[in-house]
């Protein structure tokens, strides 16, 4: 279990989190919602274990992060931030092994067999000795999504991943990274698309000027009340379940 306990949040010497309670389980996908400036990076960054509490803890199997080796902790949780940057212009399979490094393995059978599906999951064959200079946004966020993947990490973290994505690659991420929940791990995402979230999530966290509005199943917690509170408009959904739409009114 990854959980937050009373868990406050400050940048820049600004407060961007206050007293969250949380308690996430494997299995799972958990979408993170909220306007912005609501304070979704920054949970999801805290939750890995990037970010040091000004109260409050985070704790994985009962466990501080903030006294957990880095080694451990990045094997047990992958990390995708909004905007990751490439340090060194790699091909793309050199770059998808970079997941592997925390498990210090040498990329025996294990590692390579990771390393290829993480590939094949991103639809990234194609592609795999192109310099990641030459790849397109939507391509170096899949490339970078696949590194993570690599590393089978108990826990994935992932800030707006369909953000560059085309409609056929956001529909094969949801598709593998819900795969990836009933295989045992834990899926946690940042979303702005409220109808992904609705539609796609297991449970849903939404952030308001850095407080929890609301956690629960979608329909719980992206009610029309909730909507008109957390993003100032009106809105309803349409549809029937698993293919709802929102219509902001």
């Amino acid at each position: 279990m990854l959980a937050a306990a009373n868990l406050s949040l400050h940048r820049g010497g600004v407060p961007v989190l206050s007293e969250i309670n949380v308690a996430l389980e494997t299995g799972r996908m958990t979408a993170i919602c909220g306007a912005n400036g609501a304070g979704k990076s920054s949970l999801l960054m805290a939750l890995a274990g990037l970010l040091d509490p000004a109260a409050g803890a985070v704790t994985l199997g009962g466990e501080a992060l903030s006294s957990m080796h880095p080694r451990r902790r990045a094997q047990l949780i992958g990390y995708l931030p909004q905007e990751a940057e490439v340090a060194w212009d790699v091909a793309v399979e050199s770059l998808v092994r970079l997941g592997r490094m925390p498990h210090r393995d040498d990329l025996g059978v294990s590692g390579k067999a990771a390393v290829e599906a993480a590939i094949a999951a991103l639809d990234l064959g194609t592609l795999r000795q192109r310099p990641v200079s030459y790849l397109s946004g939507g391509e170096k966020a899949r490339a970078l999504l696949a590194r993570v993947l690599a590393g089978e990490p108990q826990w994935i973290l992932a800030d707006e991943p369909f953000a560059a994505l085309d409609l056929a690659h956001q529909r094969g991420l949801l598709r593998h990274l819900r795969t990836v929940a009933q295989a045992g791990a834990g899926v946690v995402l940042v979303v702005h698309d409220l109808a992904t979230a609705m539609n796609h999530a297991d449970r849903v966290l939404v952030l308001h000027e850095g407080s929890l509005l609301a956690d629960g199943a979608p329909q719980q917690a992206l009610t029309p009340a909730i909507i008109a509170q957390g993003w100032g408009v009106a809105a309803r959904w349409i549809g029937e379940p698993g293919a709802f739409a929102l219509v902001v009114e």
